[in-house]
């Protein structure tokens, strides 16, 4: 059995997850991988999941939001000592700028090839929100970060990136786009046909409460609803990842507590999506999420803000809604016109579940990976 060695920035922690790598993860296990993955997180340690999965983490120091990024020294020196203890076949790095991906230089140095996959180019294409985070994300990605990419293999791309950008950081003739996927099985929740009909009409929103994913600009548009939509209820599925102590201290629960209903972290989101009548994503900023993956494979109408891999994920007007990122008279409209229109809110969860089955499934994301990985190793 052939071993991958995954370098990224998380795992799967409660207040700490990289849910990209854990879904990569899971595909290329059922291609037959072994995976071994180095991460950072809240404490060092080793855990052997399975036989074809060993995780080892670095305890790291993370600052709060809007940065949300962990420093973990010493990280370098331990993605070097796995590579000589587990010899792995594939070596592949998740994100660009954070602090994992900053070893992929010396490993370069020293002759390791570096396959490298991200869903986005912080400081380039994707923005946190606060002009003091910009300007330091800013000046990391076209430094580092710039040298991290050209120091790369390859680069996989989860939704694509302007091709004008790809060819002015050098990187164009070695990118491509592959999807990470969602096996649409476990979100496979076939909705009565009176649903459509009932009475109480729930909007939802699944993620975590940063600035970047504009939860307060979901809640301000929705909120005024309310009085002229008795049935509307609302909900945030999510939680604060700068604090251990939970959702309590987190301005938008003390803000709307009493009209919202904040879940918290939560492990049955096909359950909640199975619930869901409408599925906002209103953030400044996005990769290629995995929340609306789910949400669309649930057959939720699906509202989302038009940046990113939104754009990649959601035809506009066909699968779903898109609205300019900030402009809550626009999502207030959308979410009005769903409201309005039982029919519509179906038509929009169906094409949604069309185009996830047809473009986004484990099996056919798992067919590109599966070729591209027999090219890098023909290439060696």
């Amino acid at each position: 059995m052939q071993t991958i060695l995954l370098i990224s920035p998380y795992w799967k922690e409660q207040h700490r997850w990289m849910v990209s790598s854990v879904k990569l993860s899971e595909l290329w296990q059922r291609l037959g991988y072994r995976v071994v993955v180095v991460c950072m997180g809240s404490e060092s340690g080793t855990e052997h999941v399975s036989d074809t999965l060993t995780i080892y983490r670095k305890k790291d120091w993370f600052l709060p939001d809007p940065l949300n990024f962990g420093i973990a020294l010493g990280f370098t020196g331990l993605v070097r000592r796995i590579i000589r203890k587990e010899s792995p076949d594939l070596v592949i790095m998740n994100k660009v700028l954070f602090w994992t991906s900053f070893c992929l230089l010396p490993l370069r140095l020293t002759g390791q090839k570096v396959f490298l996959l991200t869903d986005t180019l912080v400081g380039m294409t994707w923005w946190p929100r606060g002009m003091f985070a910009k300007c330091i994300m800013g000046a990391g990605a076209w430094t580092v970060g710039w040298l991290v990419l050209l120091c790369a293999r390859q680069v996989v791309f989860f939704p694509p990136q302007p091709p004008s950008l790809l060819k002015r950081l050098g990187i164009l003739h070695k990118s491509q786009v592959i999807p990470t996927g969602i096996d649409p099985s476990g979100y496979r929740c076939q909705r009565p046909e009176g649903s459509y009909q009932k009475p109480e009409v729930t909007v939802t929103y699944v993620g975590r409460l940063e600035s970047v994913k504009g939860v307060d600009d979901f809640l301000a548009a929705i909120l005024p609803l309310k009085s002229e939509y008795p049935q509307l209820a609302i909900q945030v599925v999510g939680w604060y990842p700068s604090t251990s102590s939970g959702q309590a201290t987190h301005p938008l629960v003390k803000q709307y507590g009493r009209e919202v209903v904040f879940t918290g972290l939560r492990d049955d989101i096909p359950e909640i999506l199975a619930g869901t009548d409408i599925f906002v994503l209103p953030s400044y900023s996005e990769g290629l999420s995995n929340a609306l993956m789910e949400a669309m494979s649930s057959g939720c109408a699906c509202i989302a803000s038009e940046v990113g891999g939104n754009r990649f994920l959601l035809q506009n007007g066909v699968s779903g809604f898109l609205f300019p990122p900030g402009d809550r008279e626009a999502l207030r409209a959308h979410v009005r016109r769903l409201l309005d229109d039982p029919a519509k809110r179906r038509m929009l969860g169906e094409a949604a579940k069309r185009r996830i089955d047809d473009h986004f499934s484990g099996e056919v994301v798992g067919k590109q990976y599966r070729k591209l990985f027999d090219e890098l190793k023909m290439g060696n």
